[in-house]
């Protein structure tokens, strides 16, 4: 893909947005020419806004990484009508056919919002070029929204918009519970747009969407992500990824500072009780605030270096948190885990609404209402997943915390690690193994071989599995590198 965009004659430079890759990408894309940057979150709008940050020419052009069969010069036919002073923003059209998220979600709410964008073949496509200038106006939304968005930014801006038809191109496929999530965003952003434009005016929808979004924070959501992986490693958030407590650091931004901690001082609550009056006191508070402070929380030394070390050793990991989601979410996306557990704050309209839902994962598995929710209980879940019948169940799971609400999860793993306890109970757990952060950790677990270990003893059952016939060895072995997105 590199060499390809650097043999066209209208591509200046070509820069790679590396989104914590854990193949050979930034390897590779070097070798070939272009310049690599790591992004500043998770996310395909925020690795655009980054690679644009840095771009030093009047026009920028965007390509997705897992594209082939492009043809020669597809930079330039991009870019010829901004050249030309005919357009300002240039959306590319293929011969391949919309998908179903398209077709079923995208068209349909453009033509009843803006009817003036209807036209548009692909409106979610990921290959377009724009004058530089006109970008840095837009907002560059963090998940499958983003194209969309910027579609719809640039005609509320006077944009001159046009296509370019640039042949037949041939593009990954996406999961099925992707595409859930991918339309729930696409829709959200239409939705946020065409309120913002004043066309819409039925209140209720932010509502049904806000539900959607919290569809991702379910377990069923996120084993159908595993994608076969057979190793776990989960984090706790508050104290472990990061030195802060979310809901202390959003108490003091938001004025709530001695209220919480009159109610953490309180002895005759149980758990529960006191988690809903908590949530009750950021009543009001707008979901931005509660994302900045994520945003925000200062991360332990060498977390982004563990997480990315564990999934390069086939890890599947996750932040199981028993504060809200809409942090702990965040916090997935700064240190590049794979997904996140935790419960549920509501939102009305983008306001929280001060009222809690416990996560499903977190109790009993037979449904016990009188169980407390623990974290463990989440792990046993995901041990026990069976969703594909292919897929081997995890042969190994890790856990990392650093408080007593985290002890049970220890306990279940086969593998523990504390941060900094917060109580002196956790040093005295047989099997839990006490660091200072997660570069004590990473030289640790380098000391002692661990992962070498954990290769040595799936070895011969990988071996076993390569000898069933050269496609099934092709298909588990050999792994393409992936290019987020070059501008």
């Amino acid at each position: 893909m590199v060499r390809h965009a650097l043999a066209d004659e209208a591509t200046g430079e070509v820069i790679v947005v590396d989104d914590s890759s854990i193949d050979d990408t930034v390897a590779l894309a070097r070798a070939a020419g272009a310049r690599v940057v790591t992004s500043t979150m998770l996310g395909k709008g925020a690795s655009m806004r980054d690679g644009l940050d840095i771009a030093s020419y009047p026009f920028v052009a965007y390509l997705d990484g897992d594209l082939t069969g492009l043809r020669p010069g597809l930079i330039g036919d991009l870019v010829r009508p901004l050249v030309a002073g005919e357009a300002d923003f240039v959306k590319a059209r293929f011969g391949r056919g919309g998908g179903r998220v398209t077709e079923l979600t995208a068209k349909p709410m453009l033509k009843v919002f803006f009817p003036e964008l209807a036209h548009l073949a692909q409106p979610l496509g990921g290959i377009i070029a724009a004058r530089r200038s006109l970008l840095q106006q837009l907002e560059f939304e963090d998940g499958y929204g983003v194209d969309v968005g910027l579609v719809i930014d640039a005609f509320s801006r006077g944009a001159r918009l046009t296509e370019v038809d640039i042949g037949r191109i041939d593009h990954d496929s996406q999961p099925l519970h992707d595409l859930a999530v991918m339309a729930n965003e696409v829709a959200r952003v239409i939705y946020a747009r065409s309120r913002m434009a004043g066309r819409l005016h039925v209140e209720q929808i932010s509502a049904m969407y806000e539900a959607q979004r919290q569809a991702t924070a379910s377990i069923e959501y996120i084993l159908g992500r595993r994608r076969g992986r057979d190793r776990l490693l989960l984090l706790d958030m508050d104290g472990t990824l990061t030195s802060a407590r979310f809901v202390v650091e959003l108490a003091r931004r938001t004025g709530h500072e001695e209220a919480l901690q009159a109610l953490l001082d309180r002895d005759d609550d149980d758990a529960i009780t006191r988690s809903n009056r908590i949530a009750e006191l950021f009543r009001f508070v707008h979901r931005h605030q509660f994302e900045h402070v994520a945003r925000s929380l200062p991360l332990r030394r060498g977390v982004v270096a563990w997480v990315n070390r564990m999934r390069r050793a086939g890890f599947m990991v996750g932040i199981v948190s028993d504060s809200y989601y809409v942090a702990a979410e965040v916090l997935r996306r700064r240190v590049f885990a794979d997904f996140a557990l935790a419960h549920t704050i509501q939102f009305r309209n983008e306001v929280c609404a001060g009222e809690l839902r416990l996560n499903p994962a977190f109790g009993a598995a037979d449904g016990d209402a009188v169980v407390a929710p623990c974290k463990s209980h989440v792990l046993r879940r995901l041990l026990a997943d069976d969703s594909q019948p292919d897929w081997k169940p995890f042969a190994t799971s890790w856990a990392v915390g650093d408080n007593l609400n985290d002890l049970e999860l220890l306990r279940a793993a086969d593998r523990a690690f504390i941060v900094e306890p917060k109580s002196p109970r956790l040093r005295h757990v047989p099997g839990v193994i006490e660091v200072g952060d997660f570069v004590e950790l990473t030289a640790l677990v380098d000391r002692e071989g661990w992962l070498e270990a954990l290769e040595r003893v799936q070895a011969p059952d990988e071996a076993a599995d390569a000898m069933t016939g050269p496609e099934r060895a092709d298909s588990d072995i050999v792994r393409r590198p992936s290019w987020p997105h070059a501008a």
